[in-house]
C-alpha cells in the first residue's frame, strides 16, 4: 500500500512543478501535439519583425552571428554550454572602443539577444519554459561604472577646446550646451526635431530610450541657438532632424565620436578617463541633486519611478521645479520658474566655453 503524502511533501512537489513551468493539470491532460520546432534561420526573421526597431538594431549583429553558427539547427538543439561558448567568442571578437572593458558588454548583449529569441519561442508555445537553454546562462556581472560628475576646471576646459578647435565649433558648443542644460542622452539629441521646440515656454520634447519622452526646460539662450541652427542649416521640415552639419546633412553619433576624440587629443584627462557625452548627464544631475534635492534630480533625469515609486508619489517634482533648477544653473530667467533667483552656494555653471556663476 502507498502511504498518503504528507502536506509538506505535497507543497514541495507543487514548488518543484512551479519552477519547472508545469501545472498539476498538465500531468493528467492528454499530451498535446507539439508544433514543429523551426531552425534558427527559419525563426530569427519572425523574431526580428516582432521586436521594436531599437531592439532589432541592438541585437541584429548578434542574431547574424547566431544564424552563421547555428542557422540549420533547431531551437531545441543548443545547450547552455554552447551558448556560453558563443558568448565567449563574441567577447573575444568585440570591437575595441574608447570605453571598451574587455568585451564584457558584447557577451552580455549576445546572451540578451539569445534570451530574446527563446522568450518568443516559449511565448509561441514552440518550446516549454523548461526547454529554454538560455534561462540557465547567466550574464557576465556588470562592472561598476567609472562615470562621475566632472569638476568645474575640467568642464570649463572641455567647453573652451570645443569652441576654439575643430571644423565646426559652433555645432560642438551647441551640443555641449544642449546636453549640459537638459542632461539628455545622445539618442535624445539626435532625435530632436524642429517641432519639438516650444519657444514660448522654453521647453524641448526629448524622445529617448525605451520609447520614453520628457519635456526639459532650456534657457532662452539655448532656445535661440537651436532655432538659429535650424534656420541656418536647413532644418525646415518640422519632422526632420534638427541638428545638422554645415552641409545640411543630419549629424549622426559619429559627430560625438569625432568631438571626444579631438578633445582627448587636447585634454589628457578626457583621453585617460574615456570621458564622453554621458558624463555631462552625470554632471548636471549631480549638481541638481546637491542643490535642489532628489525629487527634482529624479524628474530632471526623466527617470521612470521604480523601487522608490511609493515615496516619489508624494515628493514628485514638476515643470516648475525643473525650470527653477535650470534658471539657477544658467543664471537666466525662465518663464516657468519661480521668480526668486536665489543661487545656492557653490553653484558654478559650465556653458558655452566659460564658467558662469549665478
Amino acid at each position: 500500500m502507498t502511504m498518503p503524502a504528507e502536506p509538506a511533501e505535497l507543497d514541495a512537489a507543487r514548488l518543484l512543478l512551479s519552477k519547472m513551468g508545469i501545472s498539476p493539470a498538465d500531468l493528467v491532460a492528454e499530451p498535446a501535439e507539439r508544433k514543429p520546432i523551426p531552425t534558427f534561420s527559419e525563426y530569427l526573421p519572425a523574431v526580428q519583425r516582432a521586436v521594436s526597431v531599437p531592439t532589432a538594431r541592438a541585437y541584429s549583429s548578434y542574431w547574424r552571428r547566431l544564424e552563421e553558427a547555428w542557422g540549420s539547427r533547431r531551437l531545441d538543439e543548443p545547450t547552455p554550454t554552447e551558448i556560453k561558448e558563443l558568448a565567449e567568442v563574441a567577447k573575444q571578437q568585440a570591437l575595441v572602443r574608447r570605453n571598451s572593458r574587455g568585451g564584457r558588454s558584447a557577451a552580455e548583449n549576445f546572451i540578451a539577444a539569445v534570451r530574446c529569441v527563446y522568450r518568443h519561442a516559449v511565448d509561441d508555445q514552440i518550446l516549454l519554459e523548461t526547454e529554454n537553454p538560455a534561462r540557465r546562462v547567466a550574464k557576465p556581472r556588470r562592472l561598476p561604472s567609472l562615470r562621475h560628475a566632472l569638476h568645474e576646471p575640467l568642464l570649463v576646459e572641455i567647453n573652451h577646446v570645443a569652441a576654439t578647435t575643430g571644423d565646426d565649433p559652433e555645432l560642438d558648443t551647441l551640443l555641449l550646451r544642449l546636453h549640459t542644460e537638459t542632461a539628455c542622452r545622445r539618442g535624445g539629441a539626435l532625435a530632436l526635431r524642429p517641432r519639438d521646440l516650444d519657444e514660448t515656454q522654453c521647453l524641448v520634447l526629448l524622445r529617448e530610450k525605451d520609447g520614453t519622452s520628457r519635456l526639459p526646460s532650456v534657457s532662452r539662450t539655448l532656445m535661440g541657438q537651436l532655432l538659429s541652427h535650424a534656420t541656418e542649416r536647413g532644418a525646415t521640415h518640422p519632422d526632420g532632424p534638427l541638428l545638422r552639419y554645415r552641409t545640411g546633412e543630419p549629424i549622426t553619433k559619429r559627430r560625438y565620436d569625432h568631438l571626444w576624440n579631438r578633445l582627448g587629443r587636447h585634454i589628457p584627462s578626457v583621453r585617460t578617463q574615456n570621458i564622453s557625452t554621458h558624463w555631462l548627464r552625470h554632471t548636471t544631475l549631480t549638481w541638481v541633486e546637491r542643490h535642489f534635492g532628489y525629487a527634482t534630480a529624479h524628474a530632471f533625469a526623466g527617470h521612470a519611478d521604480a523601487s522608490d515609486s511609493a515615496t516619489i508619489t508624494y515628493i514628485k517634482a514638476d515643470l516648475t521645479d525643473i525650470a527653477t533648477a535650470l534658471q539657477t544653473l544658467t543664471g537666466e530667467p525662465h518663464p516657468l520658474a519661480r521668480k526668486v533667483m536665489t543661487a545656492p552656494a557653490g553653484g558654478p555653471v559650465f556653458l558655452a566655453g566659460k564658467a558662469v556663476r549665478t
